[in-house]
């Protein structure tokens, strides 16, 4: 059967003047308009192809991806209005997604952005958007390992740093003292699992936190040492985004990670930045403070 909202592959039952019918199993056949249909497609071919309703309520099949399907969350713009409905938005198809009354938090113009879950109306098979956004987040114990890596999305900020969704299921907090920069409302971001809460909610960090963050960077920064003539210019008073810029990580994590590299003394920390080759006895405060 064909998933409404979601990507199917269906088999191509027959050609019509207005495109190619698919088999859509309990939904019946589904039309595929001329105008998606892929060059050399014919019948008896699968085609990938997301199911929706066109703006006469009519299950169709598009080749169009959107920015998102449903059960997923995105940063969406404003494009339209009606006040008697909701505002629509702009999803990535041609037929722009609604965002109904009921379903918003705060007033709404257009050319506003917004993060909102995808849904589906199990009643109409109607596909719509929603901002009442912890509604649609699992609060069980998520079974996420340390250390685990994930997809983010930046849902709002807080005196600790920034709520994000986790793999689209999840709430999770990264903590601003862990940050090089601020972050913007539906920016999507790669971190990792730090540690699940009691709560349901996930600490994350943008770093590979413990062994498994610094072995990595230990050896990125001597690949970068190599290659730059045996020296380089970060150190202590460099800053956080110089640090992130470089290597990709927090200036705590690379902190870590030259003092693991003094301490087997292999390189040396000097006031200006670092070089291959430390010297036993001397650089040690700068590796520690």
């Amino acid at each position: 059967m064909a998933l409404i909202g979601q990507p199917n592959s269906l088999r191509v039952v027959r050609a019509a003047p207005p495109g190619f019918y698919l088999d859509g199993g309990s939904h019946g056949e589904i039309l595929l308009p001329g105008c998606y249909v892929p060059p050399g497609a014919m019948p008896g071919h699968t085609l990938d192809v997301l199911v929706c309703r066109d703006s006469e309520d009519r299950l169709v099949a598009t080749t169009e991806t959107p920015y998102a399907v449903v059960g997923e969350f995105a940063f969406l713009r404003v494009v339209g209005m009606n006040p008697r409905v909701g505002v629509f938005l702009d999803w990535g198809l041609e037929k722009d997604l609604l965002l109904p009354m009921r379903e918003q938090v705060a007033p709404l113009k257009v050319g506003d952005w917004l993060v909102v879950r995808v849904a589906l109306d199990p009643k109409s098979d109607r596909i719509f958007a929603s901002a009442r956004l912890p509604r649609w987040l699992d609060r069980d114990m998520p079974a996420y390992p340390e250390g685990q890596k994930v997809r983010l999305l930046v849902m709002g900020e807080t005196p600790l740093g920034y709520n994000v969704i986790v793999e689209h299921a999840h709430t999770g907090l990264l903590y601003r003292t862990d940050l090089a920069d601020p972050l913007s409302v539906g920016q999507p971001l790669e971190g990792y699992v730090r540690a699940p809460r009691f709560d349901g909610r996930l600490d994350v960090a943008l770093d590979r936190a413990g062994f498994h963050r610094i072995a990595p960077l230990t050896e990125q920064i001597l690949a970068k040492l190599s290659a730059a003539g045996g020296r380089l210019p970060y150190h202590d008073d460099s800053t956080p985004l110089q640090i992130r810029t470089a290597f990709g990580v927090s200036k705590k994590a690379f902190k870590q990670a030259i003092g693991a590299l003094y301490r087997e003394r292999r390189i040396k920390i000097e006031a200006h930045g670092i070089r291959i080759g430390a010297e036993p006895g001397k650089g040690a405060v700068a590796a520690a403070r």
